[in-house]
């Protein structure tokens, strides 16, 4: 059963249809939307969340492999636009790049049948929470307590110790420091999702970018010494080098791989194959570049690609949806 919403917000009219869970009765796209603005502030025409970040552009060429599990635009070889956007979590725009949460990498493809398929990631290989319900309490968690201006340490401790799907990405973080580059860094899909074939065959998969420039972190040290913003400068000095890729691997599912939960990770000794190469060629400061007005709205898909039915990721839908409206309408 689905449940079709009309949301009008800053003058935008935004239908949306996705499964009626039982989430839904819980906790709202509004609502979560509403947290974070209470725990970051709000800049108005910014998104709410990954509000600092930046802009880039480039290509896809699929590998001939992904092509026997999905019939996919972009896996036909040939090269595919797309613009990026990467991006650092939470709602403020002058969070320090050396601060230990997580990058996400946003890309939409421009599809040569002229429809677009959104992909939308972080370099953490789990997501913070199970159900949406556990994003809205750490957003409430993490709000400052008017006395210090920085969140109760009292209230963080009783969040993580009533929600155990958060310690999965919180414990990664927590032992990963951030990377020197966005180039220098991998990024998963999260969630679980359908490859279709030609023939209709459905096979589940996760999907990761790892860099051909390798996997870097910071040192404890460079940690210290960095300043506040130096990911943005740096990928722009790296594509003025050459294209920065990533290759795209798919990993195959089995029976009895989860797959409605993006906080519990699949065996690692699941079948894997390299699916294409991301190359991009430029980088740039988002402001009036293409990513900027973009909602990477992650269930934005051609065909041969297809959602599973993670409650994560129907809600981020709605979700972005409420921010996107709100930033068009300059609020």
């Amino acid at each position: 059963m689905n449940t079709t919403a009309r949301l009008t917000t800053a003058g935008l009219l935004i239908t949306l249809t996705m499964p009626a869970y039982a989430w839904a009765e819980e906790v709202t796209a509004d609502q979560v939307v509403g947290a974070l603005e209470h725990t970051f502030g709000v800049t108005p025409g910014e998104r709410r969340n990954h509000t600092k970040g930046m802009c880039a552009t480039g290509e896809f060429v699929g590998d001939s492999a992904a092509r026997a599990y999905s019939s996919s635009p972009l896996f036909t070889g040939k090269a595919v636009p797309v613009v990026a956007r990467f991006s650092l979590s939470g709602g403020n725009p002058r969070v320090p790049d050396t601060a230990k949460s997580a990058r996400g990498m946003a890309l939409e493809f421009a599809l040569p049948d002229g429809g677009k398929q959104h992909m939308t990631m972080l370099n953490t290989p789990m997501f913070g929470a199970a159900v949406p319900q556990t994003f809205y309490d750490m957003i409430v968690a993490m709000q400052p307590d008017p006395q210090t201006g920085k969140p109760n340490p009292d209230k963080i401790k009783a969040f993580k110790q009533s929600h155990p799907d958060n310690l999965g990405q919180a414990e990664f973080l927590s032992a990963n420091n951030p990377p020197p580059s966005y180039a220098n860094s991998a990024f998963y899909g999260i969630h679980t999702f359908k490859f279709i074939s030609q023939q209709g065959k459905v096979t589940l998969v996760r999907w990761r970018f790892v860099p051909q420039d390798g996997e870097k972190t910071l040192s404890d040290e460079e940690m210290k010494t960095r300043p506040a913003n130096f990911l943005e400068p740096a990928l722009i000095e790296r594509t003025g080098q050459g294209p920065v890729k990533w290759d795209m691997l798919v990993t195959l599912g089995e029976t009895g791989d989860p797959q409605t939960d993006p906080t519990k990770a699949w065996p690692a000794d699941r079948k894997e194959f390299k699916a294409g190469t991301l190359s991009i060629t430029a980088a740039m400061p988002q402001k009036g570049a293409a990513c900027e007005k973009i909602n990477f709205d992650p269930l934005v898909m051609g065909k041969g690609i297809a959602a599973t039915d993670d409650p994560i990721l129907y809600f981020r839908s709605p979700a972005y949806a409420f921010s996107f409206a709100k930033r068009m309408g300059g609020i």
